[in-house]
Protein backbone atom coordinates (compact mmCIF):
# COMPACT_ATOMS: atom_id res chain seq x y z
CA UNK A 1 0.00 0.00 0.00
CA UNK A 2 1.44 3.34 -0.76
CA UNK A 3 0.83 6.46 1.60
CA UNK A 4 0.37 10.04 0.89
CA UNK A 5 -0.82 13.21 1.98
CA UNK A 6 -2.21 16.76 0.15
CA UNK A 7 -2.50 19.96 2.99
CA UNK A 8 -5.62 21.75 1.65
CA UNK A 9 -5.49 23.71 4.32
CA UNK A 10 -4.37 24.70 7.98
CA UNK A 11 -0.89 24.97 6.45
CA UNK A 12 1.08 28.33 7.27
CA UNK A 13 -2.20 29.46 8.74
CA UNK A 14 -4.52 28.64 11.22
CA UNK A 15 -8.04 28.04 9.45
CA UNK A 16 -9.45 26.27 6.61
CA UNK A 17 -7.76 22.74 7.86
CA UNK A 18 -8.17 19.67 5.87
CA UNK A 19 -5.84 16.99 5.17
CA UNK A 20 -6.21 14.54 2.49
CA UNK A 21 -4.49 11.07 2.71
CA UNK A 22 -4.44 8.94 -0.01
CA UNK A 23 -4.16 5.35 0.91
CA UNK A 24 -3.69 3.63 -2.58
CA UNK A 25 -7.20 4.52 -3.85
CA UNK A 26 -9.08 5.02 -1.09
CA UNK A 27 -9.24 8.82 0.09
CA UNK A 28 -9.88 10.33 3.43
CA UNK A 29 -9.96 13.45 4.47
CA UNK A 30 -9.06 14.69 7.63
CA UNK A 31 -11.25 17.85 8.87
CA UNK A 32 -12.99 19.99 6.80
CA UNK A 33 -12.78 23.65 7.47
CA UNK A 34 -14.01 27.38 6.15
CA UNK A 35 -10.90 29.59 5.67
CA UNK A 36 -11.38 32.89 7.48
CA UNK A 37 -9.22 36.03 8.70
CA UNK A 38 -7.00 37.25 5.48
CA UNK A 39 -9.09 37.69 2.10
CA UNK A 40 -6.47 35.93 0.19
CA UNK A 41 -7.43 32.71 2.67
CA UNK A 42 -11.35 33.34 2.34
CA UNK A 43 -11.36 33.31 -1.36
CA UNK A 44 -10.58 29.91 -1.20
CA UNK A 45 -13.99 28.72 0.16
CA UNK A 46 -15.44 29.73 -3.49
CA UNK A 47 -12.65 27.74 -5.21
CA UNK A 48 -13.67 24.76 -6.43
CA UNK A 49 -12.56 21.50 -4.38
CA UNK A 50 -9.11 20.37 -5.81
CA UNK A 51 -9.98 16.89 -6.72
CA UNK A 52 -13.01 15.05 -7.85
CA UNK A 53 -15.29 15.00 -4.66
CA UNK A 54 -16.69 11.62 -5.34
CA UNK A 55 -13.73 10.15 -4.86
CA UNK A 56 -13.52 11.08 -1.58
CA UNK A 57 -14.70 7.99 0.26
CA UNK A 58 -14.64 9.30 4.51
CA UNK A 59 -14.69 11.87 6.34
CA UNK A 60 -12.88 11.83 9.69
CA UNK A 61 -13.79 15.22 11.85
CA UNK A 62 -11.82 16.46 14.97
CA UNK A 63 -13.98 18.80 16.39
CA UNK A 64 -16.57 21.44 15.49
CA UNK A 65 -14.87 24.64 15.27
CA UNK A 66 -16.41 26.30 11.65
CA UNK A 67 -12.40 26.40 10.85
CA UNK A 68 -12.41 22.35 11.10
CA UNK A 69 -16.21 21.50 9.97
CA UNK A 70 -17.50 25.05 7.83
CA UNK A 71 -16.61 23.45 4.52
CA UNK A 72 -18.72 20.52 5.19
CA UNK A 73 -22.13 21.17 3.58
CA UNK A 74 -20.40 22.61 0.33
CA UNK A 75 -18.78 19.42 -0.26
CA UNK A 76 -21.79 17.85 0.34
CA UNK A 77 -23.33 19.84 -2.22
CA UNK A 78 -20.48 19.44 -4.53
CA UNK A 79 -21.73 15.36 -4.56
CA UNK A 80 -19.82 14.25 -1.31
CA UNK A 81 -22.06 11.31 0.24
CA UNK A 82 -19.95 9.27 2.29
CA UNK A 83 -19.92 9.01 6.00
CA UNK A 84 -18.31 11.93 8.60
CA UNK A 85 -16.63 10.04 11.04
CA UNK A 86 -16.71 12.35 14.53
CA UNK A 87 -17.19 11.71 18.09
CA UNK A 88 -20.58 11.67 19.59
CA UNK A 89 -20.56 15.66 21.38
CA UNK A 90 -19.04 16.96 18.16
CA UNK A 91 -21.72 15.44 15.98
CA UNK A 92 -24.45 17.28 17.78
CA UNK A 93 -22.68 20.48 17.94
CA UNK A 94 -22.05 20.09 14.47
CA UNK A 95 -25.74 20.47 13.84
CA UNK A 96 -25.32 24.29 16.04
CA UNK A 97 -22.79 25.49 14.41
CA UNK A 98 -23.63 24.67 10.25
CA UNK A 99 -27.39 25.97 10.83
CA UNK A 100 -25.72 29.28 12.29
CA UNK A 101 -22.92 29.30 10.01
CA UNK A 102 -25.61 29.02 6.89
CA UNK A 103 -27.89 31.50 8.56
CA UNK A 104 -25.06 34.27 9.16
CA UNK A 105 -24.19 33.57 5.39
CA UNK A 106 -27.50 34.10 4.47
CA UNK A 107 -27.84 37.92 6.99
CA UNK A 108 -25.00 38.50 6.02
CA UNK A 109 -25.45 38.43 2.54
CA UNK A 110 -28.84 39.96 2.70
CA UNK A 111 -27.07 43.20 4.18
CA UNK A 112 -24.12 43.54 2.13
CA UNK A 113 -27.09 43.78 -1.25
CA UNK A 114 -29.20 45.76 0.67
CA UNK A 115 -26.41 48.85 2.13
CA UNK A 116 -24.79 48.46 -1.30
CA UNK A 117 -21.15 47.73 0.43
CA UNK A 118 -19.98 45.19 -1.13
CA UNK A 119 -19.71 43.95 -4.83
CA UNK A 120 -17.76 41.03 -4.71
CA UNK A 121 -18.57 37.42 -3.14
CA UNK A 122 -19.48 38.81 0.60
CA UNK A 123 -22.79 39.08 -1.31
CA UNK A 124 -23.49 35.33 -2.21
CA UNK A 125 -23.37 32.56 0.07
CA UNK A 126 -20.76 29.27 0.47
CA UNK A 127 -23.95 27.37 1.02
CA UNK A 128 -27.44 27.05 2.52
CA UNK A 129 -29.42 26.02 5.36
CA UNK A 130 -30.96 23.39 3.23
CA UNK A 131 -27.46 22.40 2.46
CA UNK A 132 -26.58 22.63 5.97
CA UNK A 133 -29.42 20.35 6.59
CA UNK A 134 -28.22 17.65 4.36
CA UNK A 135 -24.88 17.48 5.98
CA UNK A 136 -26.98 15.59 9.04
CA UNK A 137 -27.38 12.82 7.60
CA UNK A 138 -24.09 12.05 6.91
CA UNK A 139 -22.96 11.93 10.06
CA UNK A 140 -21.34 8.59 11.71
CA UNK A 141 -20.67 8.96 15.72
CA UNK A 142 -18.39 7.48 18.46
CA UNK A 143 -17.40 8.07 21.99
CA UNK A 144 -13.74 8.34 22.95
CA UNK A 145 -11.25 5.00 22.22
CA UNK A 146 -14.04 3.48 20.03
CA UNK A 147 -12.25 0.95 17.53
CA UNK A 148 -13.39 2.52 13.97
CA UNK A 149 -13.29 0.50 11.19
CA UNK A 150 -12.61 2.63 7.85
CA UNK A 151 -12.19 -0.11 5.37
CA UNK A 152 -10.56 -3.93 6.97
CA UNK A 153 -7.27 -2.46 7.46
CA UNK A 154 -7.64 1.05 8.15
CA UNK A 155 -8.40 1.66 11.96
CA UNK A 156 -10.11 4.98 13.58
CA UNK A 157 -9.93 6.07 17.07
CA UNK A 158 -10.70 8.96 18.68
CA UNK A 159 -8.97 10.29 21.70
CA UNK A 160 -9.91 13.33 24.16
CA UNK A 161 -8.24 16.55 23.14
CA UNK A 162 -8.90 18.56 25.73
CA UNK A 163 -9.98 21.62 23.45
CA UNK A 164 -13.84 22.63 23.21
CA UNK A 165 -16.60 19.31 23.66
CA UNK A 166 -16.10 16.19 21.92
CA UNK A 167 -12.97 17.57 20.66
CA UNK A 168 -10.64 14.61 19.96
CA UNK A 169 -7.38 13.94 18.31
CA UNK A 170 -7.38 10.90 15.86
CA UNK A 171 -5.34 8.07 15.13
CA UNK A 172 -5.03 5.91 12.29
CA UNK A 173 -3.67 2.34 12.13
CA UNK A 174 -2.95 0.73 8.42
CA UNK A 175 -2.53 -2.53 8.22
CA UNK A 176 -0.25 -3.13 4.62
CA UNK A 177 0.38 -6.32 3.47
CA UNK A 178 4.19 -6.99 5.40
CA UNK A 179 3.56 -4.00 8.04
CA UNK A 180 1.76 -1.62 10.27
CA UNK A 181 1.72 2.14 10.78
CA UNK A 182 0.29 4.91 12.84
CA UNK A 183 -0.95 8.16 11.52
CA UNK A 184 -1.92 10.76 14.78
CA UNK A 185 -4.09 13.77 14.04
CA UNK A 186 -3.58 16.11 16.80
CA UNK A 187 -6.61 18.08 15.58
CA UNK A 188 -6.32 20.72 18.57
CA UNK A 189 -5.28 20.77 21.67
CA UNK A 190 -6.67 22.06 25.09
CA UNK A 191 -4.56 23.00 27.79
CA UNK A 192 -3.94 20.78 31.12
CA UNK A 193 -5.11 21.37 34.41
CA UNK A 194 -8.57 24.09 33.27
CA UNK A 195 -11.92 24.09 35.18
CA UNK A 196 -14.18 22.93 32.67
CA UNK A 197 -12.32 20.26 30.10
CA UNK A 198 -10.36 17.75 30.91
CA UNK A 199 -6.97 17.38 30.05
CA UNK A 200 -5.19 15.90 26.39
CA UNK A 201 -5.06 11.67 26.85
CA UNK A 202 -1.28 11.02 26.07
CA UNK A 203 -0.15 9.26 22.96
CA UNK A 204 2.50 6.93 23.10
CA UNK A 205 3.59 6.05 19.30
CA UNK A 206 2.96 7.18 15.96
CA UNK A 207 4.92 6.77 12.80
CA UNK A 208 3.23 10.21 11.43
CA UNK A 209 2.66 12.87 13.42
CA UNK A 210 0.19 16.08 11.80
CA UNK A 211 -0.05 18.39 15.04
CA UNK A 212 -1.05 22.00 15.30
CA UNK A 213 1.14 25.05 16.18
CA UNK A 214 -0.85 27.72 17.35
CA UNK A 215 0.77 28.90 19.95
CA UNK A 216 4.14 27.15 18.81
CA UNK A 217 6.16 30.16 19.58
CA UNK A 218 4.04 31.34 23.01
CA UNK A 219 4.75 30.20 26.40
CA UNK A 220 3.91 30.05 29.95
CA UNK A 221 0.37 31.26 29.64
CA UNK A 222 -1.28 31.50 33.12
CA UNK A 223 -2.81 27.99 34.67
CA UNK A 224 -5.05 30.33 36.65
CA UNK A 225 -6.07 33.67 34.22
CA UNK A 226 -8.99 34.35 37.27
CA UNK A 227 -6.45 37.19 38.69
CA UNK A 228 -6.10 39.12 35.57
CA UNK A 229 -9.33 38.44 34.77
CA UNK A 230 -10.93 39.39 37.82
CA UNK A 231 -8.69 42.57 37.43
CA UNK A 232 -9.96 43.24 33.81
CA UNK A 233 -13.61 43.50 35.02
CA UNK A 234 -12.75 45.48 37.79
CA UNK A 235 -11.03 48.25 35.71
CA UNK A 236 -14.02 48.04 33.35
CA UNK A 237 -17.09 48.46 35.81
CA UNK A 238 -14.38 51.33 38.11
CA UNK A 239 -14.12 53.32 34.19
CA UNK A 240 -17.78 53.47 34.17
CA UNK A 241 -18.51 51.48 31.63
CA UNK A 242 -19.08 48.11 29.82
CA UNK A 243 -17.67 45.50 29.21
CA UNK A 244 -17.46 43.58 25.66
CA UNK A 245 -16.23 39.99 25.72
CA UNK A 246 -16.35 38.40 22.17
CA UNK A 247 -16.66 34.23 22.72
CA UNK A 248 -16.61 31.79 20.48
CA UNK A 249 -19.88 29.78 21.13
CA UNK A 250 -18.27 26.29 22.02
CA UNK A 251 -15.65 26.19 24.96
CA UNK A 252 -14.60 30.04 25.41
CA UNK A 253 -18.23 31.10 25.89
CA UNK A 254 -18.72 28.37 28.55
CA UNK A 255 -15.16 28.96 30.24
CA UNK A 256 -15.92 32.68 30.71
CA UNK A 257 -19.19 31.95 32.59
CA UNK A 258 -17.59 29.70 34.93
CA UNK A 259 -14.96 32.13 35.91
CA UNK A 260 -17.51 35.13 35.95
CA UNK A 261 -20.08 33.02 38.38
CA UNK A 262 -17.05 31.79 40.44
CA UNK A 263 -15.31 35.67 40.53
CA UNK A 264 -18.44 36.63 41.45
CA UNK A 265 -19.45 34.01 44.54
CA UNK A 266 -15.80 34.76 46.00
CA UNK A 267 -16.72 38.86 45.59
CA UNK A 268 -13.46 38.84 43.67
CA UNK A 269 -15.42 41.32 40.89
CA UNK A 270 -18.56 43.35 41.20
CA UNK A 271 -22.48 41.27 40.99
CA UNK A 272 -23.31 42.79 37.73
CA UNK A 273 -25.87 41.71 34.80
CA UNK A 274 -23.96 39.39 32.27
CA UNK A 275 -25.80 39.47 28.87
CA UNK A 276 -25.00 36.19 26.64
CA UNK A 277 -26.49 37.31 23.59
CA UNK A 278 -25.87 34.36 20.79
CA UNK A 279 -28.66 31.83 20.41
CA UNK A 280 -25.74 29.50 19.22
CA UNK A 281 -23.87 29.86 22.74
CA UNK A 282 -26.98 29.17 24.61
CA UNK A 283 -28.36 25.81 22.85
CA UNK A 284 -24.09 24.76 22.83
CA UNK A 285 -24.29 25.38 26.68
CA UNK A 286 -27.15 22.90 27.14
CA UNK A 287 -25.48 20.27 25.59
CA UNK A 288 -22.71 20.53 28.32
CA UNK A 289 -26.03 18.96 30.29
CA UNK A 290 -26.69 16.37 27.92
CA UNK A 291 -22.59 15.10 27.33
CA UNK A 292 -21.77 15.63 31.23
CA UNK A 293 -18.85 12.65 30.97
CA UNK A 294 -17.25 14.85 28.58
CA UNK A 295 -16.28 17.55 31.22
CA UNK A 296 -15.51 18.50 35.17
CA UNK A 297 -18.45 20.36 35.67
CA UNK A 298 -20.61 18.02 36.91
CA UNK A 299 -18.13 17.58 39.65
CA UNK A 300 -18.05 21.45 39.88
CA UNK A 301 -21.82 21.81 40.13
CA UNK A 302 -22.09 18.90 42.93
CA UNK A 303 -20.49 21.58 45.34
CA UNK A 304 -22.44 24.61 44.55
CA UNK A 305 -25.47 22.56 44.43
CA UNK A 306 -26.48 24.05 41.25
CA UNK A 307 -26.19 24.76 37.48
CA UNK A 308 -22.48 26.86 36.74
CA UNK A 309 -24.83 28.13 34.07
CA UNK A 310 -28.07 28.58 36.20
CA UNK A 311 -26.73 31.87 37.83
CA UNK A 312 -29.19 34.76 38.87
CA UNK A 313 -26.71 37.50 37.39
CA UNK A 314 -26.90 35.61 33.54
CA UNK A 315 -28.89 36.54 31.28
CA UNK A 316 -29.56 34.68 28.19
CA UNK A 317 -30.84 36.50 25.37
CA UNK A 318 -32.02 35.12 21.62
CA UNK A 319 -34.34 37.83 20.19
CA UNK A 320 -33.24 40.39 17.94
CA UNK A 321 -35.22 43.09 19.91
CA UNK A 322 -33.59 41.47 23.30
CA UNK A 323 -29.90 41.77 21.93
CA UNK A 324 -30.76 45.53 20.39
CA UNK A 325 -31.97 46.78 23.83
CA UNK A 326 -28.29 45.81 25.06
CA UNK A 327 -26.96 48.60 23.01
CA UNK A 328 -28.68 51.12 25.51
CA UNK A 329 -26.83 49.53 28.15
CA UNK A 330 -23.95 52.60 29.50
CA UNK A 331 -22.54 50.81 32.52
CA UNK A 332 -22.31 47.55 34.92
CA UNK A 333 -22.94 45.14 32.39
CA UNK A 334 -20.83 42.36 30.98
CA UNK A 335 -21.91 41.03 27.76
CA UNK A 336 -20.55 37.70 25.79
CA UNK A 337 -20.98 37.58 22.34
CA UNK A 338 -20.29 35.53 19.18
CA UNK A 339 -18.44 34.97 16.72
CA UNK A 340 -15.06 35.06 18.83
CA UNK A 341 -12.85 37.11 16.12
CA UNK A 342 -15.34 39.01 15.64
CA UNK A 343 -15.94 38.06 12.16
CA UNK A 344 -19.48 37.74 12.28
CA UNK A 345 -22.51 37.10 14.70
CA UNK A 346 -24.46 39.82 16.85
CA UNK A 347 -20.65 40.88 17.97
CA UNK A 348 -20.32 43.19 14.94
CA UNK A 349 -23.04 45.06 16.22
CA UNK A 350 -22.04 45.69 19.85
CA UNK A 351 -18.91 46.58 18.24
CA UNK A 352 -20.26 49.33 16.02
CA UNK A 353 -22.63 50.45 19.09
CA UNK A 354 -19.49 50.75 21.57
CA UNK A 355 -16.05 51.15 19.61
CA UNK A 356 -16.38 55.23 19.69
CA UNK A 357 -17.21 54.69 23.87
CA UNK A 358 -13.81 55.30 25.27
CA UNK A 359 -15.26 53.55 28.44
CA UNK A 360 -16.17 50.56 27.39
CA UNK A 361 -13.63 47.92 27.60
CA UNK A 362 -12.99 44.73 25.01
CA UNK A 363 -11.85 41.84 26.61
CA UNK A 364 -9.76 38.99 24.06
CA UNK A 365 -9.99 35.62 25.53
CA UNK A 366 -9.03 33.80 22.24
CA UNK A 367 -6.93 33.42 19.36
CA UNK A 368 -7.42 35.95 16.81
CA UNK A 369 -5.79 34.93 13.04
CA UNK A 370 -4.34 37.56 10.79
CA UNK A 371 -6.71 39.80 8.85
CA UNK A 372 -9.75 39.12 11.23
CA UNK A 373 -11.46 42.01 12.91
CA UNK A 374 -10.56 41.05 16.13
CA UNK A 375 -7.05 41.09 15.42
CA UNK A 376 -7.28 44.37 13.97
CA UNK A 377 -8.88 45.67 17.17
CA UNK A 378 -6.02 43.96 19.09
CA UNK A 379 -3.57 45.55 17.37
CA UNK A 380 -4.98 49.08 18.19
CA UNK A 381 -5.86 50.21 14.36
CA UNK A 382 -7.34 53.74 14.36
CA UNK A 383 -10.62 52.41 12.73
CA UNK A 384 -11.96 49.34 12.09
CA UNK A 385 -14.85 48.27 9.36
CA UNK A 386 -17.72 47.21 10.24
CA UNK A 387 -20.76 47.15 7.68
CA UNK A 388 -19.05 48.94 5.31
CA UNK A 389 -18.14 52.26 7.60
CA UNK A 390 -14.72 52.82 8.98
CA UNK A 391 -15.51 53.07 12.48
CA UNK A 392 -13.34 54.64 15.01
CA UNK A 393 -11.63 52.70 17.77
CA UNK A 394 -11.61 54.67 21.36
CA UNK A 395 -12.53 51.56 23.61
CA UNK A 396 -9.97 50.04 25.83
CA UNK A 397 -8.51 46.76 24.25
CA UNK A 398 -7.89 44.36 26.90
CA UNK A 399 -6.35 39.98 26.22
CA UNK A 400 -6.02 37.54 28.19
CA UNK A 401 -3.66 34.54 26.85
CA UNK A 402 -4.86 32.01 29.59
CA UNK A 403 -8.64 31.70 28.66
CA UNK A 404 -7.33 30.16 25.61
CA UNK A 405 -8.90 26.91 24.04
CA UNK A 406 -5.63 25.96 22.53
CA UNK A 407 -2.40 23.99 24.30
CA UNK A 408 0.77 26.93 24.74
CA UNK A 409 4.40 26.25 23.26
CA UNK A 410 5.16 24.03 26.44
CA UNK A 411 1.78 21.69 26.78
CA UNK A 412 1.58 20.95 22.81
CA UNK A 413 6.00 19.72 23.97
CA UNK A 414 4.24 18.23 26.65
CA UNK A 415 1.71 16.18 24.62
CA UNK A 416 4.06 15.10 22.05
CA UNK A 417 7.21 14.11 24.69
CA UNK A 418 5.05 11.52 25.96
CA UNK A 419 6.60 9.58 22.60
CA UNK A 420 8.27 6.57 23.34
CA UNK A 421 10.10 6.98 20.20
CA UNK A 422 10.45 10.00 17.42
CA UNK A 423 7.70 10.03 14.75
CA UNK A 424 9.63 9.09 11.45
CA UNK A 425 8.22 12.39 10.37
CA UNK A 426 6.23 15.09 11.91
CA UNK A 427 4.16 18.06 10.03
CA UNK A 428 3.41 21.11 12.03
CA UNK A 429 -0.09 22.60 10.55
CA UNK A 430 -2.68 25.02 12.57
CA UNK A 431 -0.10 27.80 12.72
CA UNK A 432 0.87 30.58 11.23
CA UNK A 433 4.64 30.73 10.21
CA UNK A 434 6.04 32.29 12.46
CA UNK A 435 4.94 30.18 16.20
CA UNK A 436 5.55 26.77 13.61
CA UNK A 437 9.10 27.69 12.79
CA UNK A 438 9.77 28.04 16.52
CA UNK A 439 7.88 25.17 17.18
CA UNK A 440 9.76 23.23 14.82
CA UNK A 441 13.53 24.72 15.96
CA UNK A 442 11.96 22.80 19.84
CA UNK A 443 11.67 19.92 18.55
CA UNK A 444 14.74 19.95 16.29
CA UNK A 445 16.43 20.84 19.10
CA UNK A 446 15.84 17.84 21.57
CA UNK A 447 16.63 15.48 18.27
CA UNK A 448 13.38 15.39 15.99
CA UNK A 449 14.41 14.78 12.70
CA UNK A 450 11.90 15.72 9.57
CA UNK A 451 9.80 18.23 11.41
CA UNK A 452 8.21 20.03 8.46
CA UNK A 453 6.18 22.94 7.72
CA UNK A 454 3.80 22.27 4.44
CA UNK A 455 2.60 24.91 2.41
CA UNK A 456 -0.68 25.12 0.95
CA UNK A 457 -1.55 21.78 -1.32
CA UNK A 458 1.66 20.73 -0.72
CA UNK A 459 2.13 16.98 -1.28
CA UNK A 460 4.39 14.41 0.97
CA UNK A 461 4.72 10.57 0.31
CA UNK A 462 4.34 8.87 3.67
CA UNK A 463 4.93 5.32 3.23
CA UNK A 464 6.03 4.12 -0.49
CA UNK A 465 4.84 0.58 0.18
CA UNK A 466 3.77 -0.97 3.04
Amino acid sequence: MNVSIQFLGAAQSVTGSKHLLHFDDFQVLMDCGLFQGLKKLRQRNWDPFPMDVSEVEALVISHAHIDHIGYLPKLVKEGYDGPIYCTTATADLMRIMLLDSAKLQEEEAEWARKKGYSKDRATKQIYTVEDAESTFRLLVPYEFDEDVYLIDNIRLKFHNAGHILGAAWVELNVEGKSQQKTIVFSGDLGRYNQPVLRDPVSMTQTDILLVESTYGDRENLSEDPSEEFAKVVYEAMERGGCLLIPAFAVGRTQTVMYYLKTLMDANRIPKVPVYLDSPMAINVTQLYKRHFTYHKLRDQDLQYNESIFDYEFFNYYRSVPASQSINEIRKNAIIVSSSGMCTGGRILHHLFHRLQRPDDTILFVGYQARGTRGRRILDEEETIRIFGQDVPRKMQVRRIDGLSAHADKSELLRWVNTLKEYPKRTFLVHGEVDSAEVMQQSLQEVGWANVHIPDYQEQHTLFAEI
